[in-house]
């Protein structure tokens, strides 16, 4: 009898920079070249010894992120990646991607060298294309070295590939926005991912975020808005809340994160959800490395969640997606009835937030920008629909659990 491998997804956090953003809030450090090696040690060494666990696996998504996973160089990129392939069972046809900030992408050979390697797609941190911008959030590279860098991976045959953008930074005006958006078209990427600006506590914009000229929140309202109709306008299909793709394009390794597949980490500060257990490393480059060398690479976080508690996170996940919520699938996933969340998404529907097509429920456009409300609502009637259950329960009345 032939046993169809499970699919999962690889992340390995490279967290190596040349220098932290303002606005950065990842685990990377600068000035710590003269670690690499070790670093890369460390991680075949996880990797091989993780392999086992994933033996009735098929990896059919690799992500290197970080950080600036390209910093590692050619070289030491191969060498992660021959090895996941020694002592992986990888599929023929993987998504294999490479985060990379333009100032170290414009050497088309090193990149033809990656793509030979495997490495089939490519995600360069553009961010804006205004230099100015660029500089006073901490950035090292020009909008110049962004386009050197798309013309790099075209030369070496890197067919996939993906732009990062940030709206709402300090000053920015919603002309200057889309002039960043039309720029990052004119590039024709297959995908773009368009980040509202987060200040996040114990960044340096945190720090000084007084000083600053921060759009409103209706200023970056109305510059998602534009990005979702104008990226729509250029054959830009949007399947997440701030992910554009051309058809077929969509990342298939991030989709993981929201549809509940399983994907595995390495790496400090890598996060995993395998085997029913989700975890995370340290965010501690020095205690991986001994900690891998002794065996113990240290966790921050480890929980075993039992898949019929696994539906907060379904709705919260599924709600990101332009996919939405299939009320079939969460009946005969988490054994409930989905109309507990009918009147709600009624509301919703009313006030122009949520659609029902095709027998599935969405957000629209306008009710992403107020999704953490909606999830909350959707929550609320998530724990009643539960109250109500364990009450029905406790009185013997089991007519209203599902068949």
């Amino acid at each position: 009898m032939h046993i169809t491998p499970r699919p999962l997804g690889l992340y390995l956090h490279i967290p190596f920079c040349r220098q932290k953003c303002a606005y950065c809030d990842f685990y990377s450090l600068s000035g710590q070249d003269a670690r690499m090696d070790d670093y890369v040690d460390a991680l075949c060494a996880h990797l091989t010894e993780a392999a086992p666990s994933a033996s009735g696996h098929q990896i059919d998504t690799i992500y290197f992120g970080g950080g600036t996973p390209s910093l590692l160089g050619p070289k030491r990129l191969t060498t992660l990646l021959k090895t996941v392939s020694k002592r992986y069972h990888v599929a023929k046809d993987a998504e294999i991607t490479l985060e990379a900030n333009p100032e170290s992408a414009g050497d088309w050979k090193a990149l033809k060298t990656l793509r030979k390697a495997g490495f089939n797609r490519l995600s360069l941190g553009m961010q804006s294309a205004s230099d100015a911008e660029l500089q006073h959030i901490g950035r090292v590279h020009t909008m110049e070295q962004v386009t050197a860098a798309v013309e790099a991976a075209r030369k070496a045959r890197f067919e996939n590939l993906s732009l990062d953008l940030i709206y709402g930074l300090p000053g920015q005006s919603a002309e200057q926005w889309q002039e960043n958006l039309a720029a990052a078209v004119s590039l024709a990427p297959e995908h773009l991912s368009c980040y509202g600006l987060k200040v996040e506590p114990g960044t340096p914009l945190y720090a000084r975020q007084a000083e600053e000229d921060l759009p409103d929140d209706e200023a970056q309202a109305d510059m998602y808005l534009y990005t979702v109709e104008y990226l729509a306008q250029n054959g830009y299909a949007q399947y997440e809340i701030s992910n554009f793709a051309r058809p077929g394009r969509e990342s298939r390794h991030n989709l993981k994160y929201w549809t509940l597949q399983e994907y595995a980490g390495f790496g400090p500060g890598a996060h995993s959800d395998f085997g029913g257990v989700r975890y995370a490393y340290e965010k501690d480059l020095e205690g991986y490395i001994h900690g891998v060398k002794h065996h113990m690479p240290l966790l921050s976080e480890s929980e075993r969640i039992p898949p019929l508690d696994r539906d907060t996170e379904w709705l919260m996940l599924g709600l990101r997606t332009v996919q939405g919520l299939d009320p079939r699938e969460f009946e005969s996933r988490f054994r409930r009835r989905f109309d507990c969340f009918l009147p709600f998404l009624n509301e919703c529907c009313r006030a122009g937030y949520a659609v029902e097509e095709d027998g599935r429920w969405h957000l629209t456009p306008k009710g992403f920008l107020v999704s953490n409300r909606i999830i909350g609502g959707m929550l609320d009637a998530l724990a009643e629909e539960k109250r109500r259950r364990a009450e029905a329960t406790a009185r013997g009345d089991f007519r209203v659990h599902l068949d």
